[in-house]
């Protein structure tokens, strides 16, 4: 058996563990049976913006008559896209793979591995153990229970990027982060794009007015049916038909196209790795449990990014990766902070969110909200922005930020001030105030925002 200081499951996030590991002088091992460089690189947060900002020029070239400017697509080249996506992911993944090759006291099983008992992991023919074990070792696609499911070719989000061409049509099941940046993507290049979610909203957990808008505006260019389930799938002559049920009505919706995207959620990847043989406690989804600084039911054993299953974007990744080589090698264990966790869906309009919805600030808080459009600030104007606003939700008599939600041209940016005001002068908006906002300038719709703030049955609409 190889003994090791420090294992890493995961070449994420986990990576900056086993980095900081080797700069200790640690003996180091790291596991992971997928690409090197996780999820982010590979498979998802990299290459799918790679791939949404030529779908963004789409649409502002559409929309451009609006400004005055006449302006066609005279085509679209699937490939060159795809190529330039896959020269960024293939970089990236060789950068990491050389710096593997060259570390010292590291070494590097690019397979499978499972835990066979207490801290012991087989790993191909090899058993290893560690002192510390971190497991990042993330999530897959969930593969819904339909009838006919397995017996067709589905997209998720690892293949998709492997398509060789443009699909003619194409139904994503889903209507979460996934289900709306796919198809933002494809409907923009010219696939007829039909949208099937089993939740009556698009984004269901975030504000209503929102999911409203997005889907208004989405619909402008592909069939959106929400409230529906699929119930099966199966090969036709015309490709692959989902016959889906409205749960409300009990209508049946079917609905054919050559391609069919799987995007209803994620699994954690706990249960490939048998963690229960080193005592390793999980949910009832399969999650893997942890307490307020990242260690599971197993001492010496931690675990965070998307196999914990509470929020899985690559920032939350990065920002548990300090704090659990903090917890692990540190003096004083420090607790994880999840107040002020922000989050963009790059679909178009972008939207972004910070904190609490108004529903759930209701619970516990007086609170007061405001609503601002873009279309009310100079810029916003310039920019032809009708319908995008944002809604801030302020706690009465602290103006404590609660929770902040754009929809709307740059959200992924603009939300950023109001998640660093989040964390400074307790999470009071006064700092906002403090310092100059360009004029005119998009940001002035955040400041503005706050300037509307009234009792929830008050605020403006």
């Amino acid at each position: 058996m190889k003994e090791y200081d420090v294992l890493v499951v995961g070449t994420g996030s986990g990576m900056s563990i086993a980095a900081n590991a080797l700069e200790q002088g640690l003996k180091v091992a790291v596991v992971d049976k997928d690409d090197t460089g996780g999820t982010c690189l590979n498979r998802g947060c990299i290459p799918s913006k790679v791939l949404l900002y030529p779908a963004d020029v789409v649409q502002v070239i559409r929309e451009a008559q609006a400004l005055g400017i006449n302006a066609s697509i005279e085509s679209i080249d699937f490939n060159k896209i795809m190529e330039r996506m896959w020269k960024t992911v293939l970089e990236g993944r060789h950068e990491m793979e050389l710096g593997i090759k060259e570390a010292e006291n590291l070494d590097y099983y690019q397979e499978q591995g499972a835990f066979v008992s207490d801290y012991t992991m087989k790993v191909g023919d090899e058993l290893i153990t560690a002192d510390k074990i971190f497991l990042v070792s993330g999530g897959r696609s969930t593969v819904p229970p339909i009838k006919g499911i397995e017996d067709i070719d589905y997209l998720d989000n690892t293949n998709v990027f492997d398509l060789k061409e443009a699909p003619k049509d194409l139904i994503i099941l889903g209507g979460g982060f996934i289900a709306l940046e796919f198809a933002h993507f494809f409907s923009s290049i010219g696939t007829k794009v039909t949208i099937i979610g089993r939740n009556v909203r698009l984004l269901p957990h975030t504000e209503p007015e929102i999911s409203q808008l997005i889907k208004e505006k989405m619909s402008l260019r592909m069939d959106i049916f929400t409230g529906f389930e699929a119930q099966s799938v199966e090969k036709t002559p015309d490709g692959i038909k989902v016959s889906a049920l409205n749960k409300e009505t009990g209508d049946v919706k079917e609905v054919t196209a050559e391609h069919i995207l799987l995007a209803v959620g994620r699994t954690s990847n706990a249960d490939l790795l048998d963690v229960a043989k080193t005592g390793v406690d999980t949910d009832g989804k399969g999650w893997i449990k942890v307490n307020e600084y990242l260690e599971t039911s197993k001492k010496n054993l931690w675990s965070f990014g998307d196999a914990i299953g509470q929020y899985m974007f690559k920032h939350v990744a990065n920002y548990e990766t300090q704090l659990c080589w903090n917890n692990a090698f540190g003096e004083k264990k420090v607790p994880v902070d999840f107040h002020a966790v922000p989050y963009a869906v790059f679909c178009y309009p972008q939207i972004a969110s910070v904190g609490m919805t108004e529903a759930e600030a209701k619970e516990e808080h007086d609170i007061l909200v405001g609503i601002n459009y873009f279309r009310d600030t100079a810029k916003g104007y310039a920019m032809n922005e009708r319908n995008g606003f944002c809604k801030a939700i302020v706690e009465a008599g602290t103006n404590k930020i609660l929770g902040f939600h754009i929809i709307g041209p740059e959200a992924s940016i603009l939300i950023q001030e109001v998640v660093n005001a989040m964390n400074v002068m307790d999470g009071r908006l006064d700092s906002l105030y403090y310092g100059m906002h360009i004029h005119p300038a998009l940001s002035e719709v955040v400041l503005w925002t706050f300037g509307k703030l009234a009792h929830p049955h008050h605020h403006p609409e």
